[in-house]
């Protein structure tokens, strides 16, 4: 059995470098996050799509990497100085637990959206 998952990021700042998504399972650590995927930034809006995903339950992680070092660039204190959102209905303040932003991913598949938002007004 296997799923087909459309993720759709919005909030991308123009040219800010890549998007980039991770589908995470059981966590939202960057162990738990196995599966990803980039794009270019351009509109405000970008799409993914993993296929063949066993179903379950999952979440998504994103972030423009508007540096292009291929990491969520943090503040001493571990704050995102870059857009960043997870799937579901999750506060801006924490990591959210992954129960907060997980949904349950089902033959023959799901769509879900990510707002990419900043923690800290741009620098």
């Amino acid at each position: 059995m296997a799923a087909t998952l459309q993720v759709e990021v919005d909030g991308i700042e123009p040219g800010g470098g890549p998007v980039r998504v991770a589908l995470c399972q059981g966590g939202l650590a960057e162990s738990f996050c196995t599966q990803g995927d980039e794009a270019p930034a351009s509109g405000g809006r970008a799409r993914f799509t993993f296929r063949d995903v066993a179903p379950g339950a999952y979440a998504v992680a994103a972030f423009q990497d508007s540096n292009g070092n291929g990491r969520l660039d943090r503040t001493g204190l571990g704050l995102p100085l870059e857009p960043y959102g997870f799937s579901g209905a999750v506060a801006r303040r924490a990591r959210p637990d992954f129960s907060d932003a997980a949904f349950a991913l089902q033959e023959p598949g799901a769509a879900v959206r990510v707002w990419l938002a900043r923690a800290l007004p741009r620098r």
